[in-house]
């Protein structure tokens, strides 16, 4: 389970990266750009190193947090075990920081017909 997680993860890593590359402004000096690449490649690196994933007792959560750790946000659950609704795997949005919407899976990531299409840098959607 835990090497599926890190999918997720990782399709949210890439999904940052190329988010980054699409804001390219044009800069008037080379000072400017070497400036701004240096802060995109510092955000990236915060980003990237700030996805946790935490166990609880039904649910993974994965937060994402800044570079320093002092502002978090959860991207998502991960179901551990199947119930009623869900599947063991089954991704879910977050309702709020302990909770996931407990409307509809957003996909599977024990299958391989789960679709990154519902993994955004903003969280599981």
């Amino acid at each position: 389970m835990r090497e599926a997680i890190e999918k997720v993860l990782e399709a949210m890593r890439e999904d940052y990266r190329r988010w980054t590359m699409t804001g390219r402004e044009v800069h008037q000096n080379v000072e400017e750009f070497t400036r701004a690449i240096d802060i995109r490649e510092k955000m990236t690196e915060e980003y990237c190193n700030g996805l946790e994933v935490k166990e609880g007792p039904r649910y993974w959560k994965i937060i994402a947090s800044n570079g320093s750790g002092s502002q978090k946000s959860v991207a998502g659950f991960i179901a551990k075990a199947g119930d009623k609704k869900f599947a063991e795997g089954d991704m879910l949005k977050a309702a709020g920081w302990s909770a996931p919407a407990r409307n509809f899976p957003r996909g599977n990531v024990l299958t391989e017909s789960w679709c990154y299409q519902n993994v955004r840098w903003t969280g599981i959607g």
